[in-house]
């Protein structure tokens, strides 16, 4: 569209052969309109640094300047000058050439092939199979400075493949770059390739892998790394954040029941599963499902039985085989109503809601298991209840009871620290689920924090040997408020 604008309004223009277009740039220099900013360049952009200039239309300056030119290595995955504001490209010599801010490296090497990407006039760009075979020759330099992706990186972007696409992509990917290696002289990367791909997939040896990602995927433990980025922010956060201990007041049996009875209640409610108080305690206290309503009764009882429960409820894992051995103990209890829902069985398929898509059923485990490293980390009961609950919402690891398994990992931590446990009411569900999601989609966790911080603190004023009483202090919190213009009331006892 810039090219049908009059030269003086155009940001970057070209020396032309043409007469009229090359008196016309002259006009325009001498009169101050314009500006050069390279070598048969220039801009009628008088006000930004030349340096944001050329970096911003780098790509069709280097189609005008140097047609046919091939943006090969690093480059041609990155589409963008390193770190060190180095460019790399294969033409039919070597040479380095320096516009302003960019360094562009030109390497000898074989013109453009069929397949490869051409865009934006003469410029060209590795197809996908050449650009992982230059990335895997040698280089004598290190870091941005060099032409090529690290190791872990490349393997970082042939996991991706995988885990997006799966194998069959893959072995496409195999089969083109075996087809094009002959053609470009580059046996040996194709062999290094050839090893790469085969140990992510298993069939060889996976002692060659270096980056984290590329062994997990090697030992059947991929993982979604988007989701590691998250677990990484909310436990820095939770590490050097200081919180209050909240001993637990529902010391005797009878007081923690009466706890359990309102956290199995409202953690049920939050998820849909709506019983009026006196229906819930009636199923509770005969251990009986109300008959028109068989597999939501026993969605209370089983999150009763195992909250209610102290000496359960006192488990924490140690490992991340007991992490996943616990959780899948819990759900087969909670949703044992619901075969359909394979209690105690990790998701075969994805699941969603709304928008939101939760991991992957393939890199539930592997996912798992990784987060357990920052999980393992944290001291705080409050960090270790704040970090596995988000872990179990933002996983969804089951086709259902995933928030109600959150909340009761979530609990185990703080009971296990003799800490007193957390409720969500019904008045708090849309904080609650707002929080959750913002986290999510803007990766800042500070409101989700603040949210469970102020949960925290009203359940801890949650204690009576009489549940009638306890639901009375309930009450006059506005706890089973749905009205969403209704706030949380904390009274303090």
């Amino acid at each position: 569209m810039e090219k049908n604008l009059p030269l003086h309004l155009q940001e970057v223009i070209f020396s032309s052969q043409e007469p009229k277009i090359s008196i016309q740039i002259s006009k325009l220099l001498k009169s101050g309109a314009i500006r050069k900013i390279a070598p048969r360049v220039y801009s009628s952009n008088l006000d930004e640094s030349i340096e944001g200039i050329v970096r911003r239309n780098l790509l069709k300056i280097l189609g005008n300047l140097y047609p046919g030119v091939l943006l090969s290595h690093r480059s041609a995955f990155e589409f963008q000058p390193t770190k060190t504001s180095q460019l790399f490209l294969t033409t039919s010599y070597t040479k380095k050439i320096s516009l302003p801010g960019i360094t562009l490296h030109f390497l000898e090497g074989h013109p453009p092939i069929e397949g490869d990407n051409k865009f934006l006039g003469e410029l060209y760009a590795s197809q996908k199979a050449r650009a992982f075979l230059e990335n895997l020759q040698p280089s004598k330099k290190l870091g941005s400075a060099s032409k090529c992706l690290s190791l872990p990186e490349i393997e970082k972007r042939l996991e991706q493949i995988i885990r997006v696409n799966g194998e069959d992509e893959i072995n496409k990917l195999r089969d083109r770059a075996r087809a094009i290696s002959a053609q470009l002289e580059m046996p040996k990367e194709f062999e290094k390739l050839n090893r790469l791909i085969s140990a992510l997939l298993t069939t060889k040896t996976s002692k060659i892998l270096s980056s984290p990602l590329a062994k997990a995927r090697a030992f059947g433990k991929p993982y979604d790394p988007a989701r590691m980025e998250l677990f990484e922010t909310l436990f820095r956060e939770l590490k050097n954040t200081e919180f209050p201990y909240r001993e637990e007041r529902n010391i005797t049996p009878t007081s923690f029941r009466n706890f359990a009875f309102f956290e199995s209640y409202f953690s049920n409610y939050i998820e849909g599963t709506v019983f009026e108080i006196d229906e819930a305690k009636k199923i509770i206290q005969t251990n009986t499902p109300l008959p028109a309503r068989n597999a939501d009764s026993h969605d209370v009882l089983g999150t009763y039985q195992i909250v209610s429960n102290k000496k359960e409820m006192q488990i924490t894992p140690s490992t991340p085989e007991e992490f996943l051995k616990i959780i899948s103990f819990r759900h087969s209890i909670l949703m044992s109503a619901r075969l359909d829902k394979n209690p105690g069985l990790f998701k075969d398929k994805n699941n969603f809601a709304g928008s939101t898509a939760f991991v992957d059923f393939n890199l539930v485990r592997g996912t798992l298991i990784q987060s357990f490293d920052f999980y393992s980390a944290l001291d705080h009961p409050f960090s270790k209840a704040a970090y596995i609950m988000f872990v179990m919402s933002e996983v969804h690891p089951f086709l259902d009871g995933n928030g109600r398994i959150a909340r009761v990992m979530m609990n185990a931590e703080l009971v296990n620290a003799d800490q007193s446990k957390i409720i969500i009411p019904t008045v708090f569900r849309e904080d609650y689920m707002g929080a959750l999601k913002k986290f999510t989609k803007q990766r800042k966790c500070d409101t989700y924090i603040k949210m469970l911080q102020r949960a925290h603190e009203f359940s801890a004023n949650i204690y009576n040997e009489d549940m009638d009483d306890m639901q009375a202090y309930l009450a006059t919190c506005k706890a089973f408020m749905e009205d969403s213009d209704v706030i949380l009331k904390i009274v303090k006892r």
